[in-house]
């Protein structure tokens, strides 16, 4: 831990805080592992009402490993109160699932009015607010609350798919043999969920391009497609829960992306409302390959190459994810 003093804290919000995922994240939170060793934090957690006590038994704990870096932790059922004044906003509120891999359309039904009232309240309460949406089906619900909170700068939302991004590059490293530290520039495209695309061709091992390592096309196409979009069902079918802590982990790595500078030459995954790049239609919450020069305003790395495969898979994307956007705005407004 370092000695010098802390900084002003940063206020993170988090919805669905006394969720698995909370429990997962939060103690990394305050341990300094989103922000750094010499960042404090302010954490300011959401819950249903009915879910209350085991939140302030978890911010009980909180205060219990007396974190250096750990400024307050405050609960509360009120949106607004939660979320005023934040730097951060994580939503992952969302119902819990009970079967391995619920219809898509089902959870936009069971989660879409949450980000209405998320989007709404973030707009009245925390306008300046950089928000990650996690709660599925997350590009979705991104677009649902982006929708309601007109004062929110638009590039201040982001869909989480790093999940994926690290589910492909461990495979990766599996399949080639090396450590899963040497596999970067994984980009993950479109839609979070069964469908995305995990894009090997354009990731490298070390300096190296992957597919000059692996040199298995076919095995990029089917094998690993396959794995990263059954990764979730496969870990539900074995402990019957969906995989918190990849999640937390996954959470963790976006905020830090987003909010350090991305080394030359390199990226990282997220959904964001797409500007026309690569052909995807302007507005649609959209899994691309990102970096951000000063940790702060990302921009969409360009010219990556994409073959005939991967142009079909953008283009499902596309497709899939227009379905729910038109589903979003019939129920949601």
């Amino acid at each position: 831990m370092s000695t010098n003093p802390p900084q002003l804290p940063v206020t993170v919000a988090i919805s669905g805080a006394a969720g698995r995922v909370g429990y997962s994240l939060l103690f990394r939170i305050a341990y300094g592992a989103m922000f750094g060793t010499d960042q404090s934090v302010a954490l300011r957690l959401l819950e249903h009402a009915s879910k209350m006590s085991r939140l302030q038994a978890i911010a009980l704990e909180l205060k219990d490993c007396t974190y250096p870096l750990l400024d307050s932790v405050t609960v509360s059922d009120d949106p607004h109160e939660a979320f005023a004044g934040a730097d951060w906003i994580l939503l992952v509120a969302g119902s819990p699932r009970d079967i391995p891999s619920p219809a898509r359309h089902e959870l936009l039904k069971r989660n879409g009015a949450i980000y209405v009232e998320h989007g709404r309240m973030i707009n009245a309460a925390a306008p300046a607010a950089r928000i990650v949406v996690i709660g599925a089906p997350c590009n979705a619900n991104c677009m649902i609350a982006m929708a309601h909170a007109a004062d929110v700068p638009r590039e201040h939302w982001i869909a989480m798919n790093r999940l994926d991004a690290m589910r492909a590059a461990a495979f990766i490293a599996e399949k080639a043999a090396v450590p899963v530290a040497q596999v970067n520039r994984v980009t993950i495209w479109g839609n979070h969920g069964e469908q995305v695309y995990a894009d090997a061709h354009n990731a490298f091992i070390g300096d190296t391009p992957a597919w000059q390592v692996i040199r298995d096309p076919a095995w990029m196409q089917e094998a690993l497609q396959a794995h990263v979009r059954g990764r979730s069902a496969e870990i539900f079918r074995l402990h019957s829960a969906s995989p918190a802590a990849t999640a937390a982990q996954a959470i963790l790595g976006t905020v830090r992306s987003l909010s350090t500078p991305t080394p030359p030459g390199h990226y990282f995954s997220a959904a964001v409302a797409s500007d026309g790049s690569y052909g995807v239609p302007k507005g649609l919450v959209f899994g691309f390959p990102l970096r951000t020069d000063d940790g702060h305003m990302w921009s969409i790395a360009q010219e990556l190459y994409l073959d005939e495969f991967a142009e079909s898979q953008i283009a499902a994307n596309i497709e899939q994810i227009e379905q729910e956007a038109v589903l979003a705005e019939r129920w949601f407004g």
